[in-house]
């Protein structure tokens, strides 16, 4: 098999140890430190960044007055041995230049994959931030937990931590073919792989195996594991698999897919971007 120009998945986008040595993540209840540093800053589903001559970078030093913070910053570690902090700001607040707004899922790939990565860690945890205000339990307010992203509710104690929801995502092969789907608010004439998440009761396996009958009927076998990728969109984990077609006929569920079809491995359409573990999966195991 020819061997892809990609990475392991470890150090696929979103995974920590894309960012090697130059980042120290750090949980609340450490001394916030005071000198200046970097900044992810997020907007709805956009991280905004300076453009610079070498492409896009976080932001760096004191922010611009016009710039407000929905929430007071939240510092999720060092970068390069200075601190990096994390906000989020307005979706209506209008950005000036030198700063620009980047989509996480813009299909032109600007961003380098430890951007792309500090980015999205800092989405991901802003989103448990604020959905972990209270208790889900009892509905009153929570505190954090010392040392950890953990919370604990004020009154009835209960401890919460953040959520991750575990997801199959699964590449078919038919022979010479291989098994893509498309859902309608993709991009036009992109397709990728099946993808859902984890049920009660169920192993991944069992889930890759669901998903994909589910979805367009088919059934597999020879289920195996290849890797897993981080996707703070806003907190799943991805579990990659590789299966068999073992039989029936491709019948489309419409709640979910636009379209299915098997497609020669030598004319495959438009796929997902590179930061995606969809597309390692597809270039790696065709």
């Amino acid at each position: 098999m020819k061997t892809p120009n990609y990475p392991e998945t470890v150090n696929l986008a979103f995974n920590f140890s894309s960012l090697k040595s130059d980042f120290d993540f750090r949980a609340p209840g450490a001394e916030l430190p005071t000198e200046d540093g970097a900044w992810v800053i997020i907007q709805g589903n956009n991280a905004i960044l300076e453009e610079t001559h070498n492409g896009l970078k976080l932001v760096q030093g004191r922010l611009p007055d016009w710039l407000h913070p929905q929430l007071p910053a939240l510092c999720i570690g060092t970068w390069r041995g200075k601190p990096l902090r994390a906000i989020t700001i307005s979706s209506s607040l209008g950005i000036e230049p030198p700063l620009v707004s980047e989509a996480f899922n813009a299909t032109d790939e600007r961003l380098d994959i430890r951007t792309l990565t500090l980015a999205g860690l800092a989405k991901q945890i802003l989103h448990w931030e604020k959905q972990s205000l209270h208790c889900s339990r009892c509905g009153e307010q929570t505190l954090g937990i010392s040392d950890s992203w953990g919370k604990r509710c004020t009154a009835c104690n209960s401890e919460h931590f953040p959520h991750i929801h575990p997801c199959a995502i699964i590449l078919v092969k038919r022979a010479n073919e291989l098994l893509l789907t498309r859902k309608a608010e993709w991009p036009a004439g992109r397709y990728s792989l099946v993808a859902g998440f984890l049920d009660f009761g169920e192993s991944l396996e069992e889930c890759a195996i669901r998903e994909v009958r589910e979805e367009t009927g088919i059934e597999i076998c020879n289920v195996r594991y290849v890797g897993s990728q981080n996707w703070p969109f806003p907190a799943q984990l991805m579990a990659g698999f590789v299966a068999e077609y073992a039989g029936g006929d491709i019948r489309v569920d419409p709640h979910e897919l636009e379209d299915a079809r098997w497609f020669p491995r030598d004319a495959l359409p438009d796929l997902p971007t590179r930061r995606s573990i969809a597309r390692w999966i597809i270039e790696s195991f065709k």
